[in-house]
């Protein structure tokens, strides 16, 4: 039986999957140059798919059709999060990119709790990002928009996959359909990488950082969320993730050189407010998750088929 970790180790276990994530696709950044967000999206995900089969080894030939059905729509939202992740981050900074992109899962949580305080989150959220478009990048230059629609596409994949993984949560017991859906998201997205596959044989040396962000950006912590779920209170994980805007920025401006102004940062701490007072809100019953169960990216979805409830993340995109 495993044991729960202390609340205090499992609180530094969400720091670290979150500065895992964030680094992770800060190393990924530079990878664009020599194989394009795409090719480095589906580099990534099917190294730590694979790796994920070989720890969970799901028994899929046993799925129903409905079964592989929500696998599927979930590998499909997964893809297209991180694909359009990556393809924002190589056009606007990565702090920026991780900040709009929360307004997705804070959409969706209004539109099922149906609350005018949750809504409310949202337009701070949204008054945030615009704060930051106005600002640019910091350096003179304004965010290209292209990249801002991506990190909004992004948001909205967030939301679609934290509804999908809710239905796969329900319908397929133990860790093997994350690692399906893994799988299947570095299928949907390959297509588009295919046009830079020859930069595989022409870098090799390149796989090895590429493995090193497949290790940050999913292995690590995906290990490092399932221990501390059993740890800690829903509402205190969501709280924690909820950081993950000045984590990017942080890995941003270590790692890549990117600027950071007195405006960005009221921007992402607005978003952490939002996201903070979105995950302190949600329903007070909570619905108790099957301990078995892949659960998305963060307690921003606390959402249950009901409205809202105590739903977690093992599995980001990510990414953010």
């Amino acid at each position: 039986m495993n044991r729960s970790p202390h609340p205090s180790i499992a609180a530094l276990m969400v720091v670290g999957s979150c500065v895992s994530l964030q680094f992770g696709a800060a190393i990924a950044a530079p990878l664009f140059g020599v194989f394009g967000p795409a090719l480095t999206t589906t580099g990534r995900l099917l190294i730590a798919g694979a790796v994920l089969v070989a720890l969970f080894r799901p028994r899929f030939w046993t799925w129903t059709g409905r079964q592989w059905r929500a696998v599927v729509l979930f590998g499909l939202a997964m893809g297209a999060m991180n694909g359009c992740f990556y393809a924002a981050i190589d056009r606007i900074p990565l702090g920026i990119a991780v900040t709009i992109e929360f307004i997705g899962p804070l959409a969706l949580a209004a539109v099922l709790s149906r609350r005018l305080r949750d809504v409310g989150w949202v337009v701070l959220a949204g008054a945030a990002i615009v704060v930051l478009g106005l600002d640019g990048t910091g350096d003179g230059r304004p965010l290209d928009p292209i990249g801002v629609l991506f990190a909004l596409a992004a948001g909205a994949c967030w939301a679609g996959y934290i509804l999908t993984g809710t239905r796969v949560g329900a319908l397929v017991p133990g860790h093997g359909a994350l690692a399906m859906a893994v799988v299947v998201g570095a299928a949907i997205v390959a297509p588009f990488g295919v046009g830079s596959a020859g930069a595989l044989v022409a870098a090799p040396a390149a796989l090895l950082p590429l493995a090193a962000v497949a290790l940050l950006s999913s292995v690590i912590p995906y290990t490092l969320e399932f221990a501390s779920m059993r740890g800690l209170d829903p509402r205190a994980f969501g709280v924690l993730l909820s950081l993950e805007p000045v984590v990017a920025t942080l890995a941003g401006w270590m790692l890549l050189g990117q600027t950071v102004t007195w405006l960005h940062i009221a921007a992402m701490v607005a978003v952490v407010v939002a996201s903070t007072g979105s995950t302190l809100g949600a329903a007070r019953r909570p619905a108790v998750p099957r301990a078995d169960a892949p659960a998305p990216r963060s307690e921003l979805g606390q959402l249950t088929s009901q409205s809202q409830g105590a739903l977690r993340r093992s599995v980001t995109a990510w990414l953010p």
